[in-house]
């Protein structure tokens, strides 16, 4: 029997070295070294024939093949559909909804393809009692609980199926290592394998991973740069409402976003986000105000709310929940100097209805609109959208696709639209935005000119 020895893993990056460190050296991050324990022999890898280097001319392009899942918002997010051969990866806090939505894969697949569930964190019985409240129920549908990943590939071997989900990551070992389930090389271990798997079947492969208080991927970071796709599943645990977002995908778009509501039976896809996120909004109340985002290729109408109030504090008080907190600082600094705005002494509260996060600039106008209106409790017209990006100089910025805002807020109703000076087109106005008032506005102050 080999001897056992001990080596230290990065948890960052998956850096080895024989002694602890305080940083890595690799990622120059602190306190991410573990200890772990390996035999000395070590695995010893199958040696392949070396590739030859061939003219780029010479290559021949293949399209790859899709498959429809029947999930549209799914659909969406991967670029079109599940790509044969792909590993793809799905994070989100626990309780999100991550095995819910790769049960109802299941289901939308069963039809056309074979496929073999795997939970390493629940029996087969308990998973088969979610499938029965969900609806899924096929005869290609085969489930099986396990946390050893040489098992998991003789089921591969044996059922051949075309479609492979393992939930989760963290929870399957391989008994060549060592060390213990959700470890660094366990997880870099078995991902790798399921890649091989993977490339080598033509096998799609889902994999689902936990995530840390920080909201990243659970494990090293290489598990993230290993796979073709991640996918994260967003969303507050008491909000109906679940957001799947990619973060990459190397046969699509990296800026698509899928809306689900949960539902008691399951996730249910949002085909109108505007008009769900809108729903139940106060008319005539200050500090409220509609922005229009732009998720990938979709547009989405999206409710703002301010509340300013006097300070009970020396300090005054600001938070935020759905934009970053800095940005919000940073713009109500804008409305103090370039506004006038007396806000020193007022404590600032701003949320985005519906727990959606915004990361786009072009609805910082709206952040400024918000605050602005509940300092002068004055509302803004509820038949208004706002646009736009605020540069620390007080000056609108333009925004990217325009067009696709200005028909969404038309589709939904409403009848003005605030935007940069530097949209303003021809087509914009005369063709697109036909029945609409568009006001466009240089700075913050003519903006909120045309707001109160």
């Amino acid at each position: 029997m080999s001897k056992v020895k001990t080596k230290f893993v990065c948890v960052e990056c998956g850096y080895e070295t024989r002694k602890w460190m305080g940083r890595c050296p690799s990622c120059l991050q602190w306190n991410t070294m573990i200890e772990e324990r390996y035999t000395g022999a070590g695995n010893i890898k199958e040696s392949l024939p070396a590739s030859k280097a061939i003219p780029i001319t010479d290559i021949t392009k293949e399209y790859e093949q899709r498959v429809k899942t029947g999930i549209k918002e799914l659909d969406r997010v991967l670029g079109g559909g599940i790509v044969p051969g792909s590993l793809v990866l799905i994070g989100g806090d626990p309780g999100i909804g991550k095995s819910t939505l790769l049960l109802q894969i299941c289901g939308a697949l069963a039809p056309i393809q074979k496929v073999l569930y795997v939970s390493g964190e629940e029996s087969a019985k308990q998973v088969k009692l979610r499938s029965e409240r969900l609806s899924v129920n096929h005869g290609n549908i085969l489930m099986a609980s396990e946390t050893n990943f040489e098992n998991v590939e003789l089921l591969i071997k044996d059922n051949k199926p075309q479609v492979v989900i393992l939930d989760s990551i963290q929870t399957v070992y391989s008994n060549e290592l060592t060390s213990a389930p959700g470890s660094v090389s366990q997880v870099r271990e078995v991902t790798g394998r399921l890649m091989h798997i993977a490339k080598d079947g033509g096998i799609t492969v889902f994999v689902a991973g936990h995530v840390t208080k920080d909201g990243a991927i659970a494990g090293p970071r290489v598990l993230e740069h290993m796979v073709d796709t991640v996918l994260y599943f967003e969303g507050e645990r008491h909000q109906n409402y679940r957001i799947l977002r990619s973060v990459k995908n190397r046969f699509g778009s990296t800026n698509e976003l899928g809306l689900f509501e949960m539902r008691q039976e399951g996730l249910v896809e949002v085909k109108n986000p505007s008009g769900v996120l809108l729903d139940g909004r106060a008319k005539d109340q200050s500090g409220s105000v509609v922005v229009a985002s732009l998720e990938g290729t979709r547009p989405m109408l999206l409710e703002i709310q301010a509340l300013v109030t006097p300070t009970s504090f020396g300090m005054p008080r600001r938070m935020a929940t759905g934009i970053d907190y800095n940005r919000l600082t940073m713009l109500m600094a804008v409305l103090e100097k370039k506004v006038g705005m007396q806000l020193h002494n007022f404590d600032a509260y701003v949320i985005v209805v519906g727990g959606i996060k915004l990361d786009e600039p072009a609805c910082e106008l709206g952040v400024i609109a918000s605050v602005a209106g509940s300092f002068r409790n004055k509302p803004i017209s509820p038949d208004l959208v706002v646009m736009g990006e605020v540069g620390l100089t007080g000056e609108v910025r333009t925004v990217n696709q325009a067009e696709k805002r200005v028909m969404e807020a038309k589709r939904m109703g409403f009848k003005k639209c605030i935007l940069p000076l530097g949209n303003r087109s021809k087509n914009l106005e005369s063709g697109i935005a036909d029945g609409m008032e568009l006001m466009f506005a240089d700075t913050v102050e003519e903006a909120l000119n045309y707001m109160f």
